[in-house]
């Protein structure tokens, strides 16, 4: 049961509201002056506070009731707070709502009023509560990867890159082959990076090769090396990416690109270790870990015959997902700055902000850093604004345009869940009068307006 405390010096006051709070199945608590007030919250756990702007006999300052309320948003900031005065001039009050009450009411109150207001408050306090513990959790949870993963300064908010993350610090301590998968540009290659860093053979080197970019002729010498006379324009020996990972890994990109021939060859060393150089009968041996890397559906293509069944098993021990920027919306901002602080001094405006979060980011993050690289020369010293970002209308998806005068309930939600249940505040970022957000929360239930 919600725990409601009532501060007021009226005995009777006390008395009616704790009368209307248990008919409605909420829990009174009564203190009959600001320092039983505290005193009380300092002992246990309360949802909300119902208090009076009146302790003296000056019912026009409200000295005593500003100051209660002071108080109580130090220690407890965010506890709701509904303000009572019987005051004909309520700027004190209002004052107070701007620093964080949740509203107030004059007296005498509407019972109904107030049962739906102190109703929606507990809910919309609740709500903000498990957001608030799931920030914190997050917060928690990314100290202890910190503390056991080098992330080496990865820049990242979203939830969806921490359970990455999360993943790649259990599976870098062991030898087990890993895949990641994931759209171009999403920043596979930085992921197998950090696994290689945090993994046993991080003292070893880090080999990367975009199987992609070579052609099907040349994988095999890339691979595994050739002798000099091996093939044409082979004037000297060289060694193999193998060789060269030899003690540490090996970071094979575009994986879906092999082909079949280069395929089965790299089965044989991933289950030998051993390898022969094109154009020699010698047997090399090498102990690497290998991380690959694709933006192709592996499962279809081994159903079509163009990726062996084998291999796919055998490179995908541990699959680390990568998603597309559009589906890890909070890390756009933090990378859009760690980009644009690289080597500029301009700063974001909150248009520029705007258009960055609306943008569809078919390029993800290599198209991000290529924008604020692009912002930041051309804003200088100066804000970004949107026409130095140069994202193309086409690739940013139309928003609803928000109809400032009928809000949604989400809509309204949302902006209460933002302002932290303060009335005054979710009505001016909604773009309304107090009054008419009230009507509006009436409409939808959510208060008796």
């Amino acid at each position: 049961m919600k725990k409601v405390l009532i501060i007021d010096d009226n005995p009777g006051v006390g008395e009616a509201l704790s009368l209307l709070l248990s008919l409605h199945d909420i829990a009174p608590l009564y203190a009959a002056n600001p320092a039983a007030g505290l005193a009380q919250l300092a002992g246990g756990a309360v949802d909300l506070v119902i208090q009076d702007m009146n302790f003296t006999a000056d019912t026009t300052s409200g000295s005593e009731g500003v100051a209660l309320f002071r108080a109580i948003r130090a220690k407890h900031p965010d506890l709701p707070v509904i303000l009572l005065t019987a005051w004909t001039r309520l700027e004190a009050a209002v004052e107070l709502v701007k620093a964080g009450a949740a509203d107030y009411l004059a007296k005498p109150w509407d019972d109904a009023k107030l049962i739906i207001t102190i109703g929606n408050l507990l809910e919309l306090s609740e709500a903000t509560g498990e957001v608030r513990r799931h920030h914190r959790e997050r917060r928690e949870r990314r100290a202890a990867l910190q503390q056991r993963f080098d992330l080496d300064g990865l820049v990242f908010a979203s939830e969806a890159m921490l359970s990455t993350l999360e993943l790649a610090a259990q599976v870098a301590r062991t030898a087990l082959p890993v895949l990641v998968s994931g759209p171009n540009g999403c920043g596979k290659e930085r992921v197998a990076a950090l696994v290689h860093a945090n993994s046993a053979q991080s003292k070893g080197p880090f080999v990367a090769l975009n199987c992609g970019a070579l052609p099907a002729d040349l994988i095999e010498a890339e691979l595994f090396g050739a002798e000099s006379g091996a093939f044409t324009g082979a004037h000297k020996a060289r060694e193999g990416r193998f060789e060269a990972a030899h003690g540490g890994t090996l970071f094979l990109d575009e994986i879906g690109t092999l082909p079949l021939a280069g395929q089965v060859k790299l089965l044989r060393v991933l289950e030998t270790g051993r390898f022969e150089r094109l154009g020699s009968s010698r047997t090399r041996e090498s102990k690497v870990r290998v991380i690959s890397a694709t933006n192709a559906d592996l499962k279809a293509m081994v159903a079509a015959g163009s990726f062996r069944e084998d291999l796919y098993y055998r490179l995908n021990v541990f699959e680390l997902r990568l998603g597309a920027l559009a589906e890890r919306r909070d890390d756009i901002l933090p990378l859009a700055e760690y980009f644009l602080s690289q080597g500029s001094q301009a700063s974001l405006s909150e248009a520029a902000r705007s258009a960055l979060l609306a943008h569809a980011w078919p390029g993800n993050v290599r198209e991000l850093k290529n924008v604020m690289a692009r912002a930041g020369l051309l804003a200088g010293a100066g804000p970004v604004n949107p026409g130095h970002l140069g994202l193309a209308a086409a690739a940013t998806p139309s928003l609803p345009a928000r109809n400032l005068d009928e809000p949604s309930r989400d809509a309204v939600l949302a902006a209460l869940a933002v302002a932290g249940g303060v009335v005054s505040r979710a009505a001016q970022e909604l773009g309304l009068s107090r009054q008419a957000l009230y009507r509006r929360m009436e409409r939808y239930g959510l208060d008796a307006g």
